[in-house]
């Protein structure tokens, strides 16, 4: 079986996952571990007067209770989020006033106040869970509840209250574009179309809630956290800074990860608590997150302000975006990537000559947002595809020729956006044309009339999108070929769920020639996995292609060379393909492993060459991927209830080069119901005191697979120039089209009630309340 680029190839995997041979981090368990529970804050914002440990200390298997006047006694440091404003090739957001965007700190355990329901403000270690929690219930901790804020437009207004005596709640005033030319260009359009909306909070709900087990060994001063995460070595860097301590003073490992999506990407107050509580207590401590914690704990996404505005000719054409962007980053600066990325891709895939966006990112007392899949990229988009829609509606145009007519054509390639990012290449029509197809857009028509038979609303709706990926810049691979035929590919990024095992291995067995099945994957462990980023912002192929390229490519030259000895030739005259070493012009040959297994042995090699056949590609690669796509999404409607069922999909998605198309379709797969459970279910909820009402699967709306139908995807490669293997990614177009193409397609079934617009989530409730609305 040829298993190389391209193919369609089982997952390497799933044979582990589906027989129980999987590893998640709550099936670590070490000799002697005790068990750590969390005290959290019932409040939204409170002063902590005091905290009474005295009773929990003397309850029965109570090890330790650790609160923040143990933190800063150990001299634990505040958590180092990634928090800037944005680095290049991305846009970097600057204050207007000149100052520097501040940061929020996030400590392990507060020690003046909470800012958040759900907040760790106390930690109990004891021998069982058991005893930990019912150690926990007798923490007394004195609050004195201060005003709570949750909404952005709440807290940005002079007089909110404020959650950081030395920082406003605006961290990011920023502006982005040409204001003048967008001005002029307002001034004289024929049209102008505005979109005032919310794009609504979710969080991951990962099917495995986090769990971590601490290490410390006291005789060489070493933690070890086994947790899972987004990506081992950040967790190292940011584990050694928070305890102040060299990087080989601290071990990271993450087997199996039950679903991420960006919520685990960002350090957790938990990972260090295991930590340093082992070291409090002299052995291994253990916690395992319960669904309710996650919900308030678990880092949230989206929660985007978006006052927007389009100007068109008299002919549709796009003249100009004006739009105010403003970010709810919660209660800590946990990142601004979000905000940063939206803005740099907030004219989508569209010839629009200029633009201005103002972008504000405030804090509130909720949980702190973070990227969640496709960060950033899904809000815009979708402002950008409702703005189409909308305009098509008010001013007489057709929505299909109005991107017909503005979407950027492959003749204008590489094309600059007025935020200043760079497009790479590709063929947008051609994408969305294909999507139409092969959700039958022409035959939609018949479809809405069977469905006005049975007393239901159709709608269809298109959505055209844009991605922008780029994520941590640095990765390294290290290649081994061992004599016995095996090949070890450590590589810094980290999956949970991508396929790494499989597409990986389908790379690195064309390049070096061996068969699919000898190609091991390794990215668990930081003693093994010197540096990388991580699997974030679809970055794990690109980046990864890169270097797995160069190191396979520096073995095959060192091969060379080692064979040119075996064979009695010039290096000059050896030639590799398949695997093998040959004498070009002969038959005479020499397999890799044969290579390897006289280098290890060194009797018939030079010196310089003996040793393992291995070699290490470190790279550091700023540059942005962009992949793109159109998703058609069908909806039936009960007018009398709202109730509201999506039962059509599709989706085509350029990704550039193909690894594996089934791991593909997956990715599009996941994604897709991600969007769409945001579209239609997904809301993250707090009310006006802070309290989160959405904090269980009672009451947070998920998909289900009953609620979806069978999904047609295709996939285009048009490969992208900027990597050896035409790679643009995958993992996140599935959820960035989605949005815009239900939300689309329900207006076009209440369009007939003088509906424009309606928001997310869009439950039979909105939707009724939208068609009695327009009725009066």
């Amino acid at each position: 079986m040829h298993a190389g680029i391209g193919k369609t190839v089982l997952r390497k995997e799933d044979l582990r996952l589906v027989t129980g041979r999987g590893r998640y981090s709550d099936d670590l368990n070490l000799p002697g571990q005790a068990y750590g529970a969390a005290v959290r804050s019932p409040h939204a914002h409170a002063l902590i007067r005091s905290i009474d440990v005295a009773a929990a200390r003397a309850m029965p298997g109570v090890l330790a209770v650790l609160t923040g006047a143990d933190v800063v006694a150990d001299g634990l440091k505040r958590i180092p989020h990634l928090a800037a404003p944005g680095t290049p090739p991305d846009i970097v957001l600057h204050n207007r006033d000149g100052s520097p965007v501040p940061i929020a700190p996030h400590h392990v355990l507060p020690t003046d106040r909470v800012r958040h329901v759900g907040a760790a403000v106390a930690f109990v270690i004891a021998e069982t869970i058991a005893e930990a929690k019912d150690a926990a219930e007798q923490v007394v901790v004195d609050y004195e509840p201060l005003p709570a804020v949750t909404e952005a437009t709440a807290a940005v207004e002079p007089g909110a209250p404020r959650l950081y005596d030395d920082l406003p709640n605006i961290m990011i005033d920023a502006e982005v574009g040409d204001a003048a030319a967008t001005a002029d260009a307002f001034a004289h359009a024929a049209h102008v179309t505005r979109l005032d909306t919310w794009i609504n909070r979710v969080t991951g709900v990962p099917m495995e809630p986090r769990a971590a087990v601490g290490v410390y060994e006291a005789t060489t001063g070493r933690y070890t956290l086994y947790a899972g995460s987004g990506g081992i070595v950040r967790q190292k860097r940011e584990l050694a800074a928070i305890f102040g301590v060299p990087l080989e003073a601290v071990r990271v490992v993450a087997h199996e990860i039950g679903g991420n999506f960006g919520t685990r990407n960002s350090f957790f107050p938990e990972f260090a608590l295991v930590t340093w509580g082992s070291r409090r207590v002299g052995r291994p401590v253990k916690w395992t997150c319960e669904r309710h914690e996650c919900f308030v704990s678990d880092y949230m996404g989206r929660d985007l302000t978006v006052s927007a505005e389009l100007a068109l000719d008299a002919d549709g054409r796009f003249l100009a975006l004006r739009t105010r962007n403003l970010s709810n980053v919660g209660a800590h600066s946990g990142s601004y990537v979000p905000l940063v990325k939206g803005v740099g891709l907030a004219t989508a895939g569209y010839r629009i000559p200029t633009s201005h966006i103002s972008a504000r990112a405030v804090l509130s007392t909720t949980m702190c947002t973070t990227p969640y899949r496709s960060a950033g990229r899904p809000e815009v988009i979708y402002v950008m595809e409702r703005l189409i829609d909308k305009a098509a509606l008010e001013h007489g145009f057709d929505r299909i020729a109005l991107r017909r007519r503005n979407l950027i054509p492959p003749s204008a390639f590489p094309y600059r956006n007025p935020q200043g990012i760079t497009y790479d290449n590709g063929t947008y029509r051609t994408v969305m044309e294909r999507a139409m197809e092969l959700g039958d857009w022409k035959g939609f028509k018949k479809r809405r009339a069977e469905a006005r038979k049975r007393k239901r609303l159709r709608g269809i709706g298109l959505c055209c999108y844009l991605e922008t990926t780029g994520g941590y810049p640095r990765e390294r691979a290290d290649i081994t070929v061992h004599p016995h035929g095996r090949v070890d590919v450590v590589v810094g990024t980290l999956s949970s769920g991508q396929s790494h095992e499989t597409t990986f291995a389908q790379c690195v067995a064309e390049w070096l020639g061996v068969p699919f099945d000898d190609v091991y994957v390794n990215e668990s462990d930081t003693d093994i996995v010197k540096e990388g980023g991580g699997s974030h912002s679809a970055r794990s192929m690109r980046l990864a292609g890169i270097v797995m390229g160069n190191a396979s490519d520096a073995i095959i030259e060192k091969g060379k060379k080692i064979a040119a000895h075996m064979l009695e030739a010039a290096e000059d005259d050896i030639s590799f393909d398949a695997g093998r070493f040959t004498v070009k012009g002969t038959d005479r040959s020499v397999g890799i492993f044969d290579v390897a297994a006289a280098a290890a042995n060194g009797k018939a090699v030079p010196e310089d060459l003996s040793g393992p056949l291995a070699a290490t590609s470190d790279e550091t690669i700023r540059q942005l991927g962009f992949p793109y796509g159109a998703h058609v999404c069908e909806v039936e409607i009960d007018p009398q209830t709202g109730a509201l069922a999506l039962v059509r999909y599709t989706a085509v998605d350029d990704v550039g080069r193909a690894i594996n198309p089934m791991v593909v379709d997956g990715q599009t797969h996941g994604g897709a119901a991600q969007g769409i459970g945001q579209a239609l279910w997904e809301c993250c909820t707090y009310d006006a005191q802070g309290q989160l009402l959405s904090a269980s699967l009672m009451d947070y709306a998920m998909p289900r697979a009953d609620l979806l139908p069978s999904f047609t995807t295709d996939i285009s490669e048009v490969l992208t120039p900027t990597n050896r293997l035409g790679v643009r990614g995958a993992g996140e177009g599935g959820t960035t089209g989605a949005l815009g193409a239900v939300v689309n397609a329900v207006v076009d079934a209440l369009a007939e009630f003088g509906v424009t617009h309606i928001e997310m989530p869009v439950t039979p409730e909105r939707v009724w309340r939208a068609i009695q609305s327009a009725k009066k």
